[in-house]
């Protein structure tokens, strides 16, 4: 064995993260006779034997220690006396061995792994106190369900297009589904943490740059299902067209910079209103402070699925359009894409730019064209989501948004 830069790097990352976990276990251990049989020392010492049997390049060798440790681990747990006799430290002395051996071969993920671990352990009373007091049994089974939706149905999905579907993606309509799950999760979570007044407007700015439209379906569906929480819900439905107007700017920069000369003061007149809607809302719905019932579902199911089916209808009507009467228009195609998602219509229309196929003001006139058309389908889904007192709120906001946008567009084409 040689004492490289490599070897030595290891054995002292073996060394940090037995120590770092064996502290943790040491401040757990008691006193007495009834205290556990792991602390500071045995954790670094296990730790550092890991390492050092990686370093001998010995497999049998590496196996045997790791054997005899895990016999160590299960010898300790049977003559535990303790009142809570966890096998927490067992499984963790065992976790460590394995962490001075990743330490030889890859020090950065190994210490990454020590911390986690010690993390874990020292959160034990918050995970245990968010396990049985803070969790209900109604939002574990609405969690199960969407990790089921995410990890085993999308990825079982087809993902082509099916003529008899009229072309529709499955994976896709399932992804949309999960994504207004996940929204509707999100303010959920807020709600409970943060209360109506922030956790909604909040939680609406960060899911509106996952999807506007989904976040204002997601808002509707819990201002139906809670209307007390419906001044709230317009707010965080007005937050998300803020998150639009910063994504195009971003998508933008990102694609053309110079083209933030023309298509700047649009964005930020968009901007500035939904900024001032979204303060507004939320100053508006101060007096809603009550935090959400435990019980209450994080999302519906039902919903979500009928919300992603017309989205879909949407895009389908769409595509049917540019196959009948062509996408040749920069402005048509650019309008007709903008019902199905602005981001995209966009950034097709300044890559037009970016190759030198048009003008700066002509891809700014399309895209403020794809910006009102998805204001048309945020109203739609507005409606439908959310009944006609929220959607004739939040499409007033809306339509505020939409002629910021156009103010001062048609500004700077009555002074060229």
């Amino acid at each position: 064995m040689d004492l490289t830069p490599d070897s030595l790097t290891g054995l002292a990352v073996a060394l940090g993260l037995g120590l770092l976990i064996g502290v943790e276990r040491e401040r757990r251990k008691g006193t007495g006779p009834t205290r556990h049989f792991a602390g500071l020392r045995t954790f670094t010492l296990v730790s550092l034997a890991g390492a050092v049997a990686q370093l001998l390049e010995q497999p049998l060798l590496t196996f045997v220690a790791g054997a005899l440790v895990a016999a160590l681990a299960v010898v300790a747990y049977l003559r535990d006396h303790s009142q809570d006799p966890g096998a927490t430290t067992e499984v963790a002395l065992l976790l460590t061995y394995f962490l001075g051996v990743l330490a030889v071969a890859y020090p950065a993920l190994a210490a990454a792994g020590g911390v986690m671990v010690a993390g874990l352990l020292a959160a034990r009373e918050p995970l245990q106190r968010f396990t049985t007091v803070t969790l209900s049994e109604q939002e574990y089974r609405d969690a199960l369900l969407l990790s089921g939706s995410a990890l085993i149905v999308l990825p079982l999905a087809p993902s082509v297009p099916l003529p008899w579907l009229g072309g529709v993606n499955p994976h896709r309509v399932w992804l949309l589904v999960v994504l207004l799950m996940g929204v509707q999760s999100v303010g959920h979570i807020a709600l409970r943490a943060l209360g109506p007044r922030l956790g909604l407007p909040l939680s609406g700015l960060a899911a509106g740059f996952v999807s506007s439209t989904a976040t204002v379906a997601a808002m509707g569906a819990r201002s139906r299902e809670q209307p007390e929480l419906r001044r709230a819900c317009v707010a965080g439905a007005w937050w998300s067209t803020v998150a639009t107007s910063l994504q195009l700017a971003l998508v933008a920069w990102m694609l053309h910079p110079s083209v933030l000369g023309t298509m700047g003061p649009m964005l930020a007149g968009a901007f500035v209103t939904a900024l001032v809607l979204g303060a507004s809302a939320t100053w508006w719905s101060k007096a809603h402070t009550q935090a959400p019932n435990a019980d209450s579902r994080a999302f519906s199911l039902w919903q979500s699925l009928g919300l992603a089916a017309l989205l879909s209808v949407l895009t389908v009507a769409v595509a049917w359009a540019q196959r009948a009467y062509g996408a040749s228009a920069l402005y048509g195609a650019t309008a007709l894409a903008g019902f199905a998602d602005v981001h995209s219509a966009a950034a097709a229309a300044i890559s037009v730019l970016a190759q030198g196929q048009s003008d700066a003001a002509t891809v700014t006139l399309a895209v403020l064209l794809a910006f009102l058309t998805n204001t048309v389908s945020k109203i739609v889904v507005a409606f439908v989501a959310g009944g006609v007192r929220y959607g004739w709120v939040v499409s007033l906001g809306l339509l505020g948004v939409g002629v910021g946008a156009c103010l001062p567009w048609a500004l700077a084409r009555s002074t060229a």
